[in-house]
């Protein structure tokens, strides 16, 4: 693999600025801009129909933006030279029944170029990456569900690529056949290579990426580190005495902006739910509602999940919801805009 497709130092592998895509009256990408660094695993998030699968094929260039801009590699997006350094794993995908494993790869061999002495090669690596390597001669009509995925992740990793693009590449596997393809992202990540993997196992997202996207109704509605999304749903619950000392503290915690919210719980019992901005005010919390007169029965805070900042970002509710400032969102350059 040539080394021209590195980044220059500093420069992400895909940036978008602004970036839309209207088909008809919907609108599927809505001036999505954001930046996938080098190396790593980045996860892209969203309910179905959200603009995942549209952003996608902006950046291989199977679509055309209506409007912003997409660039990989530092090259616009769908540029022939920078699609032969992207591997893509569809979410809906068929080989023919009849072929072998061995015929698919050498024919997606054939469309990405690869050079004849190479071929076997890699093939071979590819196979066994996924764990097929003793059924490349098996026809796809004997592959089970989650070997035929096998066979499109490996697919995808044919060329070698710098950049992946998978789209839900566990779905079809066991939980063994899950870790050891999460094994294999970490391993390619580890060695330089870029994972943009779109996935709804929010657990597997959590557990293999360090930075995160989401999307809703086709807008970016956060982006960041892992650590930083999380920070977003850290809470803690108080258990206060249902009094005029209650009522103090609510206004004590919602002055210290950990907003509170409360609901009845025991008889003379009241359960306040605070926001945490960091898990160093948890005992602050504590402290302001005792401070302000309030009894206080029982405190605890809860650590928070990839699933519920993903709940609290893109479920239905009122308007507002899920307008969340994004953290690293890319400027527009001059000229661009």
């Amino acid at each position: 693999m040539a080394e021209s497709w590195r980044a220059a130092p500093g420069e992400p592998v895909v940036s978008t600025c602004d970036l839309s895509r209207r088909f008809g009256a919907r609108l599927a990408c809505d001036r999505v801009s954001l930046a996938v660094p080098a190396g790593g695993v980045f996860g892209l998030l969203g309910r179905n129909g959200a603009g995942k699968s549209t952003f996608v094929r902006m950046l291989l260039g199977l679509i055309r933006p209506t409007s912003g801009e997409a660039r990989v590699f530092g090259r616009p997006a769908g540029d022939r030279g920078v699609r032969r350094l992207i591997g893509f794993l569809p979410e809906n995908f068929r080989y023919p029944e009849w072929a072998t494993g061995l015929e698919v790869l050498a024919h997606h061999a054939v469309l990405a170029g690869l050079p004849r002495e190479r071929t076997s090669g890699r093939i071979a690596t590819s196979l066994d990456q996924v764990g097929l390597g003793g059924d490349a001669r098996r026809p796809v009509r004997a592959y089970s569900k989650g070997m035929q995925q096998r066979l499109g992740l490996a697919s995808a990793l044919l060329a070698d690529p710098p950049l992946l693009l998978l789209d839900e590449p566990t779905s079809a596997l066991d939980p063994v056949g899950r870790r050891e393809v999460r094994g294999l992202l970490r391993d390619l990540a580890a060695h330089g290579r870029t994972v943009l993997l779109n996935s709804h196992l929010l657990a597997e997202v959590e557990t293999l990426c360090g930075r995160v996207a989401i999307l809703r109704a086709g807008r970016l509605v956060a982006q960041g580190t892992l650590e930083e999304l999380l920070a977003r749903s850290r809470r803690a619950e108080l258990v206060l005495g249902a009094d005029e000392g209650a009522e103090a503290a609510l206004r004590a915690l919602a002055d210290a902006g950990l907003a509170p919210s409360a609901d009845a719980a025991a008889a003379g019992r009241l359960r306040v739910r605070v926001h945490l901005p960091d898990p160093e005010h948890a005992p602050s919390a504590a402290a302001a509602a005792v401070r302000a007169g309030a009894r206080l029965y029982a405190f605890s805070a809860q650590a928070a999940s990839l699933e519920d900042v993903f709940i609290d970002l893109v479920a239905d509710g009122p308007e507002g919801t899920g307008t969340a400032a994004t953290t690293d969102a890319p400027r527009a350059p001059e000229g661009r805009r």
